[in-house]
């Protein structure tokens, strides 16, 4: 237990020492980055430590903010310039309220092959027989990180698929970390889990995999890159040249990536090391998990954005039934970089 623990301090205590030694060191345009400091900030870990960043005369500093709901304000005042996190209702209600923020590139994805995020079961449940279809949900105390975020809209696409519906699963709030203990007690019967959580509950033997997400709802935006208004308009050129670079980055992800896991060539090696870096985590520790997708151009979901958007203004989460995803989603970023550096090509590994 005491090594379970060890591990998941080091899967979410990542912000501190790490990013704050990622400050200045050169004399290029800063740009404020907050980030939660996870798996899923893989593009601007390789954007960083290949001097991608710096070719675009950019000085990164990264701030350590755990979630976009507690980044949105300081990104509205323009304290921060970039942003990351799950899609959220706050994100849209803020834009309700007139602060100024605009989804600007993929961070973390769903697509065939991947097992980042899973419906995971307490293994208990599945071996008695007590769950064997989506249906079995039914009267589940399944942990979200809220209500009103993605994985909540994840949950609902199961429901339907089983035939029933998000108000017949009993919802318990609860953060990643959290969800590890709670399933060892039974406290909570099932989740919508990212990784590296998923390994640990499952290589403790107190859950399983039910399904990937891919399943009941194809390709999801997990994470998007968030840019505050006040950047995106008056720093319009330094946020090209960011963009510019985490495409690079995203493009060596991509051909870092086999079958959904980190390949065992010289390229995945290269990566495994980055994320074992920035981390603070051993390569074998990092090869245990499954990696997040990334789309090689940045490019966010879009289908998946609205999906979430029409369940958040289904349940009332979000108030304005006029407000759509087009009113936050800027793509002029990505399409510029994509412009600049030219088609994908999978070098791969």
């Amino acid at each position: 237990m005491r090594k379970m623990f060890g591990f998941i301090r080091a899967s979410i205590m990542l912000a501190g020492a790490t990013l704050l030694a990622y400050g200045s060191a050169s004399a290029g345009d800063r740009v404020i980055v907050a980030t939660v400091g996870n798996a899923s900030d893989a593009a601007l870990y390789i954007a960083k430590d290949r001097g991608y960043f710096a070719k675009e005369n950019l000085d990164i500093e990264y701030t350590p903010i755990d979630s976009l709901s507690r980044m949105i304000a300081p990104l509205g005042q323009g304290a921060l310039d970039v942003g990351s996190g799950t899609a959220v209702a706050g994100l849209y209600n803020a834009i309700e309220r007139g602060i100024g923020l605009r989804i600007v590139a993929d961070r973390s994805r769903m697509e065939k092959g991947y097992r980042f995020q899973s419906l995971v079961v307490r293994k208990a449940l599945i071996d008695s027989g007590r769950v064997k279809t989506l249906a079995d949900l039914k009267g589940l105390r399944v942990a979200l990180l809220s209500n009103a975020g993605s994985p909540a809209s994840a949950l609902n696409e199961a429901a339907k698929k089983g035939g029933i519906t998000f108000d017949d699963i009993e919802k318990v709030i609860l953060i990643f970390p959290q969800q590890v203990p709670a399933f060892a007690n039974g406290a909570i019967d099932a989740s919508i889990l990212v990784e590296p959580f998923t390994t640990l509950v499952t290589e403790n033997g107190s859950a399983a995999v039910f399904s990937t997400t891919e399943d009941f709802v194809p390709s999801d935006q997990i994470g998007m890159t968030i840019f505050s208004e006040k950047f995106a308009k008056e720093k319009r050129d330094l946020g090209l040249r960011f963009i510019r670079a985490y495409v690079r980055a995203a493009r060596d992800y991509n051909d870092a990536i086999k079958d959904g896991r980190f390949g065992d060539g010289p390229k995945g090696a290269a990566l495994v090391k980055i994320m074992a870096d920035n981390l603070k985590l051993k390569e074998e520790q990092v090869r245990k998990v499954w990696p997040a997708a990334i789309d090689p151009d940045a490019r966010p979901h879009l289908p998946s954005l609205q999906r979430s958007l029409a369940f958040f203004k289904e349940h009332g989460f979000v108030k304005d039934a006029a407000l759509q995803v087009e009113n936050v989603l800027d793509m002029s970023f990505v399409e510029a970089a994509v412009k600049d550096l030219g088609p994908y090509v999978n070098a791969g590994d």
